[in-house]
């Protein structure tokens, strides 16, 4: 269930427009959070997903995947009862022993929507209003796309094994080294290059590294917008280094992958919990690579360390857009 407790910081941001970027869990406490400061707000969501409901309905209709969409939808739901009734229902998974185990229902309902209508952007903003979302979700593309990456495998690991599949991806057993999309040069959603560009802020992370966070920099028409906005650019860092893909990289390391997948893209913060900055002055000299300055704010959850608190991640994001 998501956190909906309404905060403090509440409007802080006012008419700010942000736009937040990524996939799954880490892109909806992003949305969470965002949403409590902000009354313009875009998600552009990563369409790499083939594992699941999700994997299932792409191969079945040769769509985009929904899932992380659908978790992005009800990351931004209304805040009466209505809406968080719709929320529940999206996530809602039927359990059974036929074809359906497993499906959400949200998946289902957007894929149905698609087919009838015939376009992504109008489904997903026809889904928002039966939420009543407070934000709008947006595909980072046209297609759906698929994720290959250079891995040392722990049985092979003198040498480069491609793997494909964001599933395969994110469950390897070894090091990743980089990723790549399939196709490499996927033609981006107009309507999230627009929201980009439009911006007064982007905020990129959390999630999962390398099959969450950089594909949203490799599609390159997105990539270009993210380069050329005047937005100003926040970035933050996961809570653990618990991801199989991830395993043994320092917070440094996940800066110095995102500036190895997007050189020319600069930063303006990084925002990091505390737990994670056991050595201040190298994550520092990280964030300074990249343009940035480094926040470090309490942002997990007391009862759950891996996951972030929507309230103080919004407290974070007041102080990091609202001060810069």
């Amino acid at each position: 269930m998501i956190d909906r407790a309404t905060s403090q910081h509440d409007g802080a941001l006012g008419q700010q427009r942000v736009v937040a970027l990524g996939g799954g869990h880490g892109l909806a406490a992003s949305l969470s959070a965002l949403r409590r400061v902000t009354t313009q707000l875009t998600g552009v969501v990563t369409v790499a997903d083939n594992g699941g409901s999700s994997g299932r309905l792409r191969e079945e209709f040769a769509e985009l995947p929904p899932g992380d969409l659908r978790m992005a939808l009800a990351a931004v739901c209304g805040d009466d009862e209505w809406g968080r009734t719709w929320a529940d229902v999206l996530q809602h998974r039927f359990r059974s022993e036929g074809p359906l185990n497993d499906h959400a229902v949200g998946n289902l309902l957007i894929t149905a929507i698609w087919d009838l209508l015939g376009d992504h952007v109008r489904g997903l903003d026809l889904v928002g209003e039966l939420l009543g979302a407070r934000g709008r979700v947006l595909p980072m593309a046209a297609v759906p796309l698929d994720i290959e990456a250079d891995v040392h495998l722990a049985s092979a690991p003198d040498r480069l094994t491609e793997v494909r599949g964001q599933v395969q991806v994110a469950k390897v057993d070894g090091q990743v080294v980089s990723v790549r999309l399939v196709p490499a040069e996927p033609p981006a959603c107009p309507e999230a290059v627009q929201a980009v560009l439009d911006a007064d802020w982007v905020v990129i992370g959390p999630g999962s590294w390398f099959t969450s966070v950089m594909p949203t920099l490799l599609v390159p028409q997105l990539r270009d917008a993210l380069t050329a906005t005047s937005a100003k650019r926040a970035l933050v860092l996961n809570l653990s280094g618990t991801d199989q893909e991830t395993v043994g990289l320092t917070p440094t390391g996940h800066l110095d992958v995102l500036a190895a997948h997007a050189p020319e893209l600069a930063l303006d913060v990084v925002i990091a919990d505390p737990a994670l900055v056991d050595d201040r002055g190298t994550l520092e000299a990280g964030a300074r690579r990249l343009g940035a300055h480094l926040l470090v704010a309490d942002v997990a959850r007391q009862e759950a360390p891996g996951q972030h608190d929507a309230a103080r991640l919004a407290a974070a994001f007041v102080d990091a857009l609202g001060q810069a």
